[in-house]
């Protein structure tokens, strides 16, 4: 299994595929499973590299509070293991915010797609989407927090498995809040004027982890953004609607493939 090393931190990464580098970078407390639909569509056009966040998964716990430099910092470290310069970014939720400021602060990000992802930490409202990972009663019920109504309702097998993925892969109380608590006090509001690489801002209509306005808000401050609602969509959107998500990613992607 291919680790990254950052300072005394073991970070897990699994990786496929050739060409033009994606890293898909999780929701707080998600292993990389939640990635599991675009990393299969995309894996062959591209290489992909699914990573599990300090606290999550395979990769270390070190006691928290994590901050963005931290996190951001643990991206690089998979990007030079991998040996990318740089690299397209897809992250949800504080894997967007991670995103966001992977391009800010660094050189390595070619382009952006967030989903369900805002400028402001208090927009999020992450609280609700956790549960032990030891509890399936618990993370049934949570996904209620991040899939909509029809979904889960058209798609029990696939929240069942959803449980078993979630069971085997994410984070801990303890890791999960020593993520969440990277979006403490965050607001960039004003620094989006920094961020100029492509970025199309995905987010689920539904979404009740992070309202569907303050997607179209991050889109808009963004000197090259474009906003993607989701129709009915939860905050999993790219779960919930992954053939369009996917086409969309990939059309996107290849656009941009290249691009120095």
């Amino acid at each position: 299994m291919p680790t990254a090393t950052n300072g005394s931190v073991s970070l897990h990464y699994e990786r496929a595929g050739s060409g033009d580098t994606v890293v898909f970078v999780p929701e707080a407390g998600l292993g990389g499973w939640s990635w599991g639909w675009q990393h299969a569509a995309l894996t062959g056009p591209f290489e992909t590299v699914v990573w599990d966040l300090r606290g999550t998964g395979r990769s270390d716990a070190p006691t928290g509070p994590y901050d963005l430099g931290m996190l951001v910092a643990d991206f690089e470290a998979v990007l030079a293991d991998c040996g990318a310069r740089t690299a397209h970014v897809v992250g949800a939720g504080l894997g967007g915010v991670l995103a966001l400021e992977a391009a800010r602060r660094t050189n390595r990000v070619e382009t952006l797609a967030l989903f369900g992802t805002a400028a402001r930490g208090d927009a999020f409202d992450l609280d609700p989407l956790f549960a032990p990972p030891d509890d399936p009663d618990a993370l049934a019920d949570s996904l209620a927090a991040g899939l909509s109504p029809a979904f889960r309702a058209e798609q029990p097998d696939v929240c069942e498995g959803i449980v078993d993925w979630r069971a085997d892969g994410d984070a801990d109380r303890e890791g999960w809040e020593a993520q969440v608590a990277a979006l403490d006090g965050y607001d960039a509001t004003r620094d989006l004027v920094a961020v100029t690489r492509p970025t199309l801002v995905f987010h689920g209509t539904a979404d009740a982890v992070v309202p569907v306005d303050a997607g179209r808000d991050l889109a808009g401050g963004l000197p090259r953004g474009e906003f993607e609602p989701l129709a009915g969509a939860g905050h999993l959107a790219f779960v919930e609607r992954s053939r369009p998500v996917n086409d969309r990613l990939l059309g996107f992607l290849e656009a941009h493939a290249d691009d120095d």
